[in-house]
């Protein structure tokens, strides 16, 4: 067998085609379904991608018109009010609420994986996001 030069993709920002309909606000959790990108909501079956870099409006557009850049990594969003994540949870999953909340729990299988939790402050959860962690 022969060496083969197998290419890496490699970084903290991707980029990924924008579901029809949506529109994505920087800062905002990102999240694929069913391939496509959109802001993160209460719904099962979502994969958090990390935090979007700029705002991308695709309300007029087709599946994939559009595209947005998502940045991995360790996030503050806000904490839920109803389902708040407390210190005891540091280490565990959080789950989405809506793209710039998090819940402690997945709110009876209705809600989808947001990342681990990183730590709790008075200012909200910082959640580590991103695809395969």
């Amino acid at each position: 067998m022969s060496a083969v030069n197998t290419p890496q993709l490699a970084g903290e920002v991707f980029a990924w085609p924008v579901v029809a309909g949506a529109v994505i606000e920087q800062g905002a959790l990102v999240v694929l379904f069913g391939g496509y990108a959109g802001p993160g909501s209460e719904f099962v079956g979502m994969i958090a991608v990390g935090r979007a870099e700029e705002t991308v409006d695709n309300s007029a557009g087709a599946n994939g018109a559009a595209v947005v850049r998502a940045r991995r990594g360790i996030f503050r969003y806000a904490n839920s009010t109803a389902d708040p994540v407390t210190q005891m949870r540091v280490g565990e999953d959080a789950y989405i609420v809506d793209d710039r909340t998090v819940g402690a729990t997945d709110g009876g299988e209705e809600r989808s994986r947001a990342g681990k939790i990183f730590a709790v402050d008075a200012a909200g959860v910082w959640v580590q996001v991103g695809l395969g962690l």
